[in-house]
């Protein structure tokens, strides 16, 4: 499908890239947000797609403890185990359909680390955008393992927002949708969604239709405010899984760099400079290893960056 096509059917197609995550000891991963057509949906900015991973072959996940500034972590397995350690004291686990929420605010630092157990990782890592007011917010970290709720041809896991009429505890600084979808095989599930949102339909298996487009195991989907209904349906003979987002439309332009989200090239060079410093971050305990180092900064300034409107 054309790019012309999508825009004409009104869904964007975004495929995703392959990138490494976490330095020397690096996995891969399919990033579908951002792109340079689209920054974000709502205040997600930021997507990855990882798995499933035979852990004996790639070695699995090892990410050494980093900063963030300005953002929410939201972590979301389908398989596997991850060590999640932080600077706010926090030693916990991620666990498939169980939600690991993180809150930056003005620093935080953290590690993460596939268990021994895990033979197969596969799941997805999210970024929020704070807003203006919240950015610099005290850290918080929350969990929440949803109940399924079972929809007319699937299920859905709510960890974010409302959606079939089930509502996460959560607490997130925006209006927001985050959920993970079973479609049953052959099956049409259409769901009700707010209007003033956007969403995005990220693929992880199945032969998926999004309204009539169809998107490729990996592809996200996203349509634009206005609609009250979305339409799924798998066209496999197998279990479709997708992850749904949404929130309205994100009114600031941000920063990405490194593991930072800001809103001037001032802010990210400081947040760079504490942490290589040693400052403001605090410290990741129980984690074999040294922190990643962060990269140089460019030699021009950052280019603030939001949606097309």
């Amino acid at each position: 499908m054309s790019a012309t096509e999508a825009t004409a059917a009104g869904i964007e197609v975004l495929t995703p890239r392959d990138v490494p995550l976490g330095g020397p000891r690096a996995m891969r991963v399919r990033r579908t947000l951002p792109q340079r057509s689209r920054t974000l949906i709502g205040a997600w900015c930021f997507a990855d797609h990882y798995g499933p991973d035979d852990v004996a072959a790639s070695g699995g996940m090892d990410v050494a403890p980093h900063p963030h500034i300005g953002l929410q972590t939201v972590s979301w397995l389908f398989s596997g185990e991850i060590e999640h350690r932080d600077s706010l004291g926090v030693h916990a686990f991620v666990r498939p359909g169980e939600l690991n929420l993180m809150t930056s605010g003005h620093g935080i630092c953290h590690s993460e680390v596939s268990t021994p157990a895990t033979t197969v990782l596969h799941g997805v890592q999210l970024w929020v955008a704070l807003p203006q007011e919240h950015r610099d917010t005290a850290r918080d970290f929350q969990h929440h393992a949803p109940a399924a709720v079972p929809l007319d041809g699937g299920e859905a896991r709510v960890f974010l927002g409302t959606l079939a009429g089930d509502t996460s505890p959560v607490r997130t600084f925006t209006p927001l949708l985050g959920a993970e979808l079973r479609v049953d095989p052959g099956a049409t599930v259409t769901l009700d969604v707010a209007a003033d949102f956007e969403h995005g339909v990220l693929v992880d298996t199945g032969d998926v239709l999004l309204d009539g487009t169809a998107l490729k195991p990996a592809e996200l989907g996203y349509t634009s405010p206005g609609r009250t209904t979305l339409t799924l349906t798998n066209q496999a003979p197998e279990p479709a899984r997708l992850i749904l987002l949404g929130g309205p439309p994100f009114q600031e332009e941000i920063i990405m760099w490194w593991n930072f989200i800001g809103r001037s090239t001032e802010e990210i060079a400081q947040a760079r400079r504490d942490w290589t410093e040693g400052r403001r971050f605090g410290e990741v305990t129980g984690y074999d290893g040294d922190p990643l180092p962060a990269p140089e900064l460019p030699t021009v300034p950052l280019k603030p960056r939001g949606n097309r409107r």
